[in-house]
C-alpha cells in the first residue's frame, strides 16, 4: 500500500491511499451486470417492444451478424449450452423475432432464421448498443479501454 500525503493551501493535509486491493471485483462484476441488463430493459421498454430479455440480446446479434445459424452453431458462438438456447430461441419464436427452417443441404439440422419483425429489431439494438458502449467506455482513454477488456477476458479464462 502507497500513502501519499499532499499539503494543501489551506493549511491542511490530505492522505490518499493508493493501489488499495479491496477483493470486491465479484461483487462489482455482479453490480455492472445488474445495472447492464437494466439499461437493455428500460431502453426495449421505451422502444415498445416487451418480451425480449437481455440473454435474448446475444442470439440476436449473432443473427444480425449472419442469419440461418444452428442452435449447435449459436450455443458455440455465445457460450451457452444447446438447452438453453434452445429456450431462448423458443421464447424469441414465440414473440415473433425468429423462426425454424431445415437446412436444404441436411434435413437433420435445423436453422433458425430472423423473421421481418427480428430484422426490424435490429436497428434499436444497434442504438441500445451504442449507448451501453457510451456508459462503459466513456471517459476511458484507448489504452484504458484496453486493458479493461484485457483484464476481463483474463479473468474470464480462468473460469
Amino acid at each position: 500500500m502507497t500513502i501519499k500525503i499532499i499539503y494543501l493551501k489551506t493549511h491542511r493535509y490530505l492522505c490518499i491511499i493508493k493501489n488499495m486491493i479491496k477483493y470486491d471485483t465479484a461483487s462489482k462484476v455482479g453490480k455492472i451486470r445488474d445495472a447492464v441488463n437494466h439499461l437493455i430493459l428500460s431502453e426495449l421498454n421505451k422502444h415498445g417492444v416487451d418480451g425480449i430479455s437481455p440473454s435474448h440480446g446475444d442470439i440476436l446479434v449473432r443473427l444480425y451478424r449472419k442469419n440461418g445459424l444452428s442452435v449447435k452453431e449459436l450455443a458455440e458462438k455465445i457460450h451457452r449450452t444447446q438447452p438453453t438456447v434452445t429456450v431462448l430461441i423458443d421464447k424469441l419464436q414465440k414473440l415473433g423475432f425468429v423462426e425454424r427452417k431445415k437446412s436444404k443441404e441436411d434435413s437433420r439440422i435445423t436453422l433458425i432464421n430472423l423473421t421481418e419483425k427480428g430484422v426490424q429489431l435490429e436497428p434499436i439494438f444497434r442504438e441500445i448498443s451504442e449507448k451501453l458502449n457510451n456508459v462503459i467506455y466513456g471517459g476511458l482513454t484507448h489504452t484504458e479501454k484496453e486493458q479493461l477488456e484485457y483484464l476481463l477476458e483474463k479473468v474470464l479464462k480462468r473460469f
